[in-house]
């Protein structure tokens, strides 16, 4: 779990640099702060790499979960140097990428849609009749569009084996919480849906895997949708660009002392779970690992440019939607 911890936030410091050399061409998004809410909930999955596990829509800020699910760190940064050998042959940024195997369903832009998404493909495992639980995450800013609201309700009552993480990380780019709802915590939504809601301390990674795994549990058996609210902040702008110059230094120097990898790394000390020197190994292997991906993905190859249009247009005839028929059929459904 350390070590996963410290990998996120290692490629994306290692990202950051490439960003300000000039190696990424698109925007650079930081979980900064928020790295115990995608690893201590991945943990709580099924990860397998055959098609058969548990899956989760990330978020360009779920970097751990990511990697946890199998997604490789050198895939990772040919995602953001959009290279040929990217899983997106170059079509795409961050963490927009699917891998059926492994479980990751890429996110699509328009924000709340992955909730709807999620809540055909869990259904999907409930009709089956496949013990496999769908993790869906959204920032708290997502939880105000219609496409959230819609999927959710679906969801809960279709009782479909779906987890979905709100990330309460303060802001929507540069919105306050405060100012695009009037719930005081996330898990007041919960009930007008029929669905269970809890909230966890999003800095501690084991309470986020303790939770998560309460209500993966629970959906696996049957339960249907849970919601999970994670506490924590967004210690960097929306994006790379933003200079974040709409909020208080004080308050970000106030969270940077719960931050998660520090506690973690105390915890397991004063537990007596690991040593310095056992955690002092971890940050080297990761820091080699990370810097021989970026190294690697530097030198790969741009995509061709004839590639865009490849695997978008089909020659398939397709019948013409009775909708676009100039006169239709008032009974056609």
């Amino acid at each position: 779990m350390y070590r996963a911890l410290v990998r996120a936030r290692a490629a994306e410091e290692r990202l950051e640099v490439l960003f300000k050399q000039g190696h990424v061409g698109g925007g650079v998004y930081r979980s900064l702060g928020q790295e115990g809410g995608s690893v201590g909930s991945a943990f709580a999955l099924r990860r397998r790499d055959d098609g058969t596990g548990d899956i989760i829509a990330q978020t360009i800020r779920e970097t751990g979960a990511v990697f946890l699910m199998g997604g490789r760190p050198v895939d990772y940064f040919r995602q953001y140097l959009a290279r040929a050998t990217s899983p997106t042959r170059g079509r795409e940024a961050n963490v927009h990428w699917c891998d059926w195997d492994r479980g990751l369903v890429g996110p699509v832009s328009p924000l709340g849609t992955m909730v709807e998404i999620m809540a055909g493909i869990t259904l999907s495992f409930r009709l089956k009749g496949e013990e496999r639980v769908g993790l869906v995450y959204y920032g708290d800013g997502a939880s105000s569009t219609g496409a959230w609201h819609e999927g959710l309700n679906f969801a809960a009552v279709q009782r479909c084996p779906m987890v979905l993480l709100v990330e309460a990380n303060q802001w929507a780019f540069s919105t306050p919480t405060w100012r695009q709802t009037r719930v005081s915590s996330f898990t007041e939504k919960g009930p007008g849906y029929g669905i269970p809601a809890e909230s966890v301390d999003g800095t501690d990674v084991l309470a986020v895997y303790e939770t998560t795994k309460r209500a993966v549990d629970a959906a696996r058996a049957g339960e249907g949708v849970h919601l999970i609210e994670m506490r924590y902040y967004r210690r960097k702008g929306h994006a790379q660009h933003d200079p974040q110059d709409y909020v208080d230094p004080a308050e970000i120097a106030e969270w940077e002392a719960r931050d998660p990898i520090l506690r973690f790394k105390n915890r397991l000390l004063e537990e007596g779970w690991a040593a310095d020197d056992d955690l002092a190994e971890i940050d080297r292997m990761v820091a080699r690992e990370v810097d021989e991906a970026a190294e690697a993905a530097i030198r790969d190859p741009l995509p061709v440019g004839a590639w865009a249009v490849e695997e978008v247009y089909t020659d398939a005839a397709a019948p013409m939607p009775w909708t676009r028929i100039d006169s239709p059929h008032p009974h056609q459904s």
